[in-house]
């Protein structure tokens, strides 16, 4: 691959062809400046692209998308597409249809594949309809648990934003079997991979990791309940011996009610809902989801697919640029990590 500042070529699929992920990926590249950033290539349809592109009244009308049979034939400073189809596309802006869904499986299967490859360097997630994507090949919750099955590697979902690095233990589980999915090895496991995430993707030479608690209060001494006493706390000791600087586990509220989390690297929160909700009242419009642990880079907006106000020109485009950015920092950041670590001096 070739990790070179201007010639980092960035996978991006396209979504729900109904939803905003056309409308972002169009006004980040509207800017002219990112083709100095990055080589996009996109996954979808330029079909698809010019009519989003009508819709769109701030969009420059001469943007001009470049279509390639395959991703090693992306071109720098080009708007690069491969297409999925040749045939006319219905569009149903705001809802969910069959082909919606087909066309998004078919973008990340064939982005994953070129990204195994080396046909590409990282990987950019526009929003899936997590139900239409449904299929005999697609039985995942998420794109965080495809990626983990396609790369045959365990990972974290760590939100990203300037304020703070939220992983969430548990992923896409329903709140009801969270406490039965937090077993010790997957939060030794989760520990861990934050901690190597930090170092590695995020050069941050000591991380301090904060471990937030399920029960209110963190149990109150029993009072509450004994989850985190018995089981989180244990783990914590545990990763700290491997010299891991995990401490807590804290309870949500004052947590982040005092601003504890500004005292931290990086926070491991046990469900989904603990750690997105004060990360998107953080950050909502600039936020990352990045795929820790995987073998290759990926990160995503930290939004959905938006059906509500698709077509209509009000999606914002800064969370996907950031999640553009962030791909190519974390790229550069592990080429430097992993040169430094080669041949470390005894």
């Amino acid at each position: 691959m070739n990790q070179d500042n201007q010639n980092i070529k960035v996978a991006i699929t396209h979504g729900d062809l109904n939803g905003v992920g056309y409308e972002v990926i169009l006004k980040t590249f509207g800017d002219s400046r990112m083709f100095d950033v990055c080589t996009p290539i996109v996954y979808g349809s330029t079909k698809v692209a010019s009519y989003h592109k009508k819709l769109l009244t701030s969009m420059p009308q001469e943007m001009v998308f470049t279509a390639v049979a395959d991703a090693s034939q992306a071109q720098d400073k080009k708007f690069n597409f491969v297409n999925l189809t040749a045939e006319e596309v219905k569009i149903d802006l705001g809802k969910s249809t069959e082909v919606a869904g087909l066309l998004a499986r078919e973008s990340l299967n064939k982005a994953c594949a070129d990204l195994k490859e080396g046909k590409v360097d990282v990987l950019v997630t526009a929003p899936i309809n997590k139900r239409n994507i449904q299929a005999d090949d697609f039985d995942f919750p998420g794109h965080t648990e495809y990626l983990s099955h396609q790369f045959g590697s365990q990972s974290l979902m760590l939100m990203v934003c300037d304020r703070i690095r939220i992983g969430i233990a548990t992923n896409h589980v329903a709140l009801k079997d969270v406490p039965s999915a937090i077993t010790h090895d997957l939060l030794y496991s989760k520990m861990m991979l934050l901690d190597q995430s930090l170092r590695r993707d995020f050069r941050i030479t000591r991380p301090k990791i904060a471990i937030l608690a399920l029960d209110p209060h963190a149990g109150d001494d029993g009072v509450i309940g004994d989850f985190d006493k018995k089981v989180v706390r244990p783990v914590i000791d545990e990763v700290q011996e491997k010299g891991v600087l995990a401490y807590g586990p804290y309870p949500s509220d004052g947590f982040f009610g005092s601003s504890e989390f500004n005292k931290f690297d990086g926070v491991l929160a046990l469900y989904h809902d603990q750690g997105l909700i004060p990360f998107k009242l953080m950050s909502f419009t600039e936020g990352v989801n990045y795929t820790a642990g995987l073998p290759y880079v990926r990160t995503s907006p930290a939004h959905g697919t938006g059906y509500d106000i698709a077509g209509k020109d009000k999606a914002s485009e800064q969370s996907f640029r950031s999640a553009i950015y962030l791909a190519c920092n974390i790229l550069r950041n592990r080429k430097e990590y992993d040169e430094l670590t080669a041949n470390p001096l005894k």
